[in-house]
């Protein structure tokens, strides 16, 4: 028993697209995902940390990069479906959770299994660290959104996961990180010179007021 299926895990998430049955001009893996909520990830962190706040930096990045790994064995499912009803919402839940246990038990060395149990289980909760993942999850989102509304995407999905996605982050707003984004970051995107601006700006204005 080696880790040869583990690293092999990797290349496909390389080749498992996220946002499935939508038209895209430009696809994202969830390979690269992992990369920009670590990347994103890390600046909440550094934002939080001179707010006051201790961060487990080491439980943040395993967070970070691991959090969708386990999307290799049920794939990337659609929001919408993913979160349809919560009896839908456990099911795979409860799947992906037998499938990586399984995994670990079946693939990963005995001496790296706790490591990795901690690794691949459901990062999102209320520890700080929790809080920053969900917080960065929903700005890649937001981004990977804005980058097809930037470019004219006719799909109106876009705009519906830009403000699911900000709706979330507006939820996390005790939270230093998630006002800056916000108050600082959010306008600079706004100002951005594309087509449809001004609807765009218009929903986020609607979204901050509800």
């Amino acid at each position: 028993m080696g880790m040869h299926q583990y690293l092999q895990g990797l290349n496909n998430l390389e080749t498992l697209n996220r946002a499935p049955g939508l038209f895209k001009y430009q696809e994202h893996s969830v390979a690269a995902h992992s990369f920009k909520v670590a990347e994103i990830a890390q600046l909440l962190g550094d934002i939080e940390e001179e707010n006051g706040q201790t961060i487990d930096w080491q439980g943040l990045y395993e967070r970070a990069l691991n959090h969708d790994y386990t999307e290799r064995f049920i794939g990337d499912i659609k929001t919408p479906v993913k979160y349809a009803t919560h009896e839908l919402r456990t099911m795979l839940a409860s799947v992906e959770s037998s499938l990586t246990a399984n995994f670990i038990k079946n693939e990963i060395p005995t001496f790296l299994q706790e490591r990795y149990q901690r690794r691949l289980s459901e990062g999102k909760d209320e520890t700080l660290e929790g809080k920053l993942l969900a917080v960065a999850d929903k700005i890649d989102l937001l981004y990977e959104s804005f980058g097809e509304i930037e470019k004219g995407n006719p799909e109106n999905a876009f705009l519906e996961i830009f403000a699911e996605s900000l709706k979330t982050i507006m939820r996390y707003q005790e939270l230093a990180c998630a006002r800056y984004f916000i108050q600082e970051i959010l306008p600079d995107l706004l100002s951005e010179d594309f087509a449809d601006r001004g609807k765009l700006t218009q929903l986020v204005r609607q979204t901050l007021s509800e």
